[in-house]
């Protein structure tokens, strides 16, 4: 039952509350570590993060290797095997989003700064704190009992944040050493505070980068303009009709394979406690926007959308310059439900934009990474394991989500691994993921080492022969 705990649980869990403090430590020098796997500046800093994570896991005897990609390092460890029992794999990963803008950062994004039982510093949530309450837990049962009730693996990258194209590689040609029955990722949040969530279903990602050439220079608008096709204008026309006026986006085949919510689960979203105005008021924004006919939350988790994410063209220092811009370019990208195929979008993609494309320019399109979204079977003995451990961790029963983001490696570790993964997220919504001022409750953090100790438990008590 979820409140029964054993003598050894208990054991683990005093000593993960003992260790409060250190895992405070820890996890503020790992957050000083600039570890931002897109910039070629901060290799020296992933290294770095690297070792960091296997001195860690050196000190605490679990078996560790470094192995060294064609990109930035990917660190593995295990424990012992158990007999009878299931193997639980943990995928986390070191690496950081850039901090960009600065000037935007109360406190520097490499310098933690904890105010309000709240650590602020690049990666806090995302992924170096929630990561770590998976190490601080293997920490306290090892402390506490010496051994683990099963055997956990950990697998922590340094390319998450730029589509962990290495890990692939090394998942397709490790299966065997990373066989396991689930797979536990803590890079998501809770539904609100207070509201734990087990999130079940991932939207995918398919992204791209348009660029458009007329002219073979920039040219004078004054003796050019209205004769030449402009490919900034030409651009901002052609990303007009990826979507129309109700939300619908306009590219072919992109509806063809999605797969809509059953009415049991549009009533299970709509007796979440949101509050559409305080979603609004948090954003700063008058109104929200999208496919018609949806919810917010139907709209995030369960619905393909498109965004714009940059948009480069002509002149942008100060002060004026009539300039034609030879060139134009954008990044894009398509948030996919389970069920549809980015390659098929990529066709369709290619489709709209050459119909959309005017006489006079030339464009080229650029394929980014791209990946499935991913659906857990909710009636999975693993995944109500870990609701019960959530529930001794955090005091409440979590609720079943989806998730509006994307983790491309989780549709892999299912397929390739044939295991259920658990996303347990312990952050917040609010914790300005990729934007500055990103932060982690300490509480939270706690909570989630808490219940990480008790998910050992919980997990050891699934008979992996009959699940």
């Amino acid at each position: 039952m979820p409140n029964t705990v054993t003598d050894t649980l208990k054991q683990a869990l005093e000593c993960a509350d003992q260790q409060r403090e250190q895992s405070v430590d820890d996890l503020c020098e790992l957050l000083r570590i600039p570890s931002v796997s897109a910039d070629p500046a901060h290799k020296g800093d992933i290294k770095q993060a690297s070792q960091w994570i296997t001195d860690r896991f050196e000190k605490l005897g679990l078996a560790v290797k470094i192995i060294e990609t064609a990109g930035h390092p990917i660190v593995y460890a295990e424990s012992p095997p158990v007999p009878g029992k299931p193997v639980a794999l943990v995928y986390g990963h070191y690496d950081v989003q850039p901090p960009d803008p600065l000037d935007e950062w109360t406190t520097p994004p490499f310098e933690p700064n904890i105010r309000d039982g709240k650590v602020f510093a690049r990666g806090a949530t995302d992924d170096k704190g929630q990561m770590l309450t998976h190490v601080n837990s293997v920490a306290a049962w090892l402390t506490a009992c010496k051994e683990l009730p099963l055997q956990v693996k950990l697998l922590i990258e340094g390319e998450e944040e730029v589509g962990s194209e290495h890990l692939e590689t090394f998942l397709t040609e490790n299966r065997e050493k990373l066989a396991c029955d689930c797979v536990v990722i803590s890079d998501t949040s809770q539904f609100a505070p207070g509201v734990p969530a087990i999130t079940y279903g991932l939207r995918g990602i398919a992204y791209y980068e348009i660029h458009l050439t007329g002219p073979s220079q920039d040219l004078h608008s004054g003796v050019f303009g209205g004769a030449v096709a402009n490919p900034a204008i030409e651009l901002s026309k052609m990303l007009a009709g990826l979507v129309d006026e109700k939300g619908r986006i306009q590219v072919p085949g992109m509806y063809d394979d999605v797969v809509e919510l059953s009415a049991e689960e549009r009533k299970e979203f709509a007796g979440l406690p949101f509050d559409e105005a305080k979603f609004k008021a948090q954003l700063n924004v008058k109104d929200l926007a999208g496919e018609e006919g949806y919810s917010t939350i139907e709209r995030r988790w369960a619905r393909p959308s498109f965004d714009v994410h940059g948009l480069t063209s002509g002149y942008q220092g100060k002060g004026e310059k009539t300039v034609l811009p030879a060139k134009a370019s954008a990044k894009i990208s398509f948030r996919l439900v389970p069920n549809q195929d980015p390659k098929k979008i990529t066709e369709g993609l290619r489709q709209r934009l050459e119909e959309l494309l005017p006489a006079g320019i030339t464009m080229d399109l650029t394929v980014y990474h791209n990946a499935p979204g991913v659906l857990m079977p909710l009636e999975s003995p693993y995944l109500q394991a870990a609701a019960e451990a959530i529930e001794l961790g955090f005091g409440t029963r979590p609720v079943m989500i989806r998730e509006g983001g994307s983790i491309p490696i989780v549709n892999s570790f299912a397929q390739q691994l044939q295991a259920d993964v658990l996303l347990l997220g312990w952050g917040q919504n609010d914790d300005n993921l990729h934007s500055p001022n990103e932060k982690f409750s300490l509480e939270d953090y706690h909570r989630g080492t808490r219940a990480s100790v008790a998910l050992w438990d919980r997990l050891a008590q699934v008979n992996p022969t009959t699940a």
